[in-house]
């Protein structure tokens, strides 16, 4: 039964975050302080494309997890989302990314990793740790250093994503 209500509470979560994704597309479109080619480039960094992925990849070679480098297997992923960014620039910062394996990046996304500033990897309570095993999360890790700027995107992501 408990599965079942966290998996609803993640569905009801993820058609906000589609809710609020749509309505900051709109806000975009809408904005006339962006030039065309900038809400453009906005809205391709939004789908995983154009010069987000470029800058995180500038910054970020491999999944940190996985060790996937095949840049086709990786997902452009924020640290702090989308939807939470307060300027244009912080959507399209490298620094504010990873490069992940898909499941990771879903982990990610939902707060059940996280990373602490030395490269500890964190892991949701919520999350059985042979779970984790069978998608190749192994704990404990360390994923390696961060630069400042993600650090700064890591407390972002720790205050307001990661679910101890």
């Amino acid at each position: 039964m408990r599965q079942r209500d966290e998996l609803e509470a993640d569905i009801g979560q993820a058609n906000l975050i589609d809710k609020l994704d749509d309505e900051i597309e709109a806000a975009i479109q809408n904005d006339t302080t962006i030039d065309e080619t900038e809400k453009v480039a906005v809205n391709k960094a939004r789908r995983g494309q154009g010069r987000f992925r470029r800058n995180l990849e500038g910054i970020e070679k491999q999944c940190r997890i996985t060790g996937v480098s095949d840049r086709r297997l990786l997902r452009a992923s924020h640290i702090k989302p989308w939807r939470s960014c307060d300027t244009n620039h912080e959507r399209l910062d490298g620094n504010n990314g990873f490069l992940l394996a898909p499941h990771i990046d879903h982990l990610f996304d939902q707060g059940y990793i996280g990373f602490a500033d030395n490269g500890e990897l964190l892991v949701s309570s919520s999350i059985a740790g042979d779970q984790l095993e069978r998608l190749g999360v192994g704990v404990p890790s360390n994923v390696g250093v961060f630069n400042d700027i993600q650090k700064g995107y890591l407390a972002y992501h720790r205050e307001h994503i990661y679910r101890p």
